[in-house]
């Protein structure tokens, strides 16, 4: 009999396979997690992009990462939105407590206190600020500075960077000649710079001031106001700011906080420099220098008068 033998030859089937993605290493997943913790963008964004170049064979798991940073922030970006339309007015409000002393020169010399408060409600569509300081000397039972200013901010957002603004203001210092100024304006501002560690904001508008001199006279004038808001972060616990304006008249043109004013009587230069150091979560050291120098000042009356502030501030 003649056997018939079959062999099965077992046929291997060769597939091309896209290889494995290799795992993100473990320091470099902490350190993305780590920025993604510090809650700053910025720099969200930067680890990602060259964790993603030191690391090609794992961009799907970074990708994944930042997906989910994204998700989160979109949904903690709505819910402050919601709290912020629900608040009620007297809440949601931050500020700033500032107590401290002063060294002058000038039409008064010697050292004083100084003092005053910042308060912001910042909401969905509009924010509003409040202002008001106080520099006050005594020597010798004779009262040398007594300077105070108080003025009211609302902002309209139009969206994200643009906005309107209303401005009233109420200045006193009989020092420089005067026993009220008061100022009132609105127009138009930009946000030109909004990132973690610097914020520029300018706006422009026309104003109308009325100043009652010590003398007994008054004058009003009908103006333009520019302005400028400067924050930057140079450090964690390191900050400069700068307010900066310009009032623009038919005969004057003033700038506060980097103060030029040019009129037929007198032209004015104000410019003020401040620094604000951490000292722990809600203290901060603010260390400032102003000039204010007039050209054609009353008479008996110094050209130029310096102050230097070195106080506290306690953030609420």
């Amino acid at each position: 009999m003649l056997r018939k033998i079959v062999c099965s030859i077992p046929i291997a089937t060769i597939g091309l396979t896209a290889p494995a993605q290799a795992a993100l290493p473990a320091p470099v997943k902490a350190m993305i997690q780590a920025a993604i913790d510090s809650g700053k963008h910025a720099e969200v964004k930067s680890v990602i992009k060259f964790a993603k170049v030191a690391n090609p064979d794992s961009i799907a798991e970074i990708d994944a990462m930042m997906a989910s940073y994204t998700v989160k922030k979109t949904q903690l970006a709505a819910a402050k939105r919601r709290a912020k339309m629900e608040a009620p007015f007297f809440e949601n409000w931050s500020g700033k407590g500032e107590l401290g002393g002063f060294r002058n020169t000038g039409n008064s010399s010697g050292v004083g206190l100084s003092g005053g408060i910042n308060l912001v409600k910042d909401a969905v569509d509009w924010r509003l600020k409040f202002q008001a300081r106080a520099d006050y000397q005594r020597s010798n039972g004779v009262t040398s500075r007594e300077q105070y200013a108080v003025a009211v901010e609302p902002e309209y957002k139009i969206n994200d960077r643009l906005f309107v603004y209303g401005l009233a203001r109420y200045d006193h210092d009989r020092f420089q000649g005067f026993s009220a100024r008061y100022t009132a304006s609105g127009g138009i501002g930009y946000t030109v710079v909004k990132e973690d560690e610097v914020n520029l904001d300018v706006k422009a508008g026309p104003a109308w001031r009325l100043t009652e001199f010590t003398d007994g006279g008054s004058d009003s004038s009908l103006a333009g106001l520019i302005g400028l808001d400067l924050g930057w972060q140079i450090a964690d616990n390191l900050k400069l700011t700068q307010d900066a304006g310009a009032t623009l008249a038919s005969d004057a043109q003033s700038l506060t906080s980097a103060n030029v004013i040019f009129s037929s009587g007198t032209n004015t230069l104000t410019a003020t420099t401040g620094l604000d150091a951490k000292i722990n979560g809600k203290l901060t050291a603010r260390f400032s220098y102003a000039v204010e120098h007039e050209t054609n000042p009353p008479d008996g009356s110094e050209k130029t008068d310096t102050l230097s502030r070195a106080t506290l501030v306690y953030d609420f």
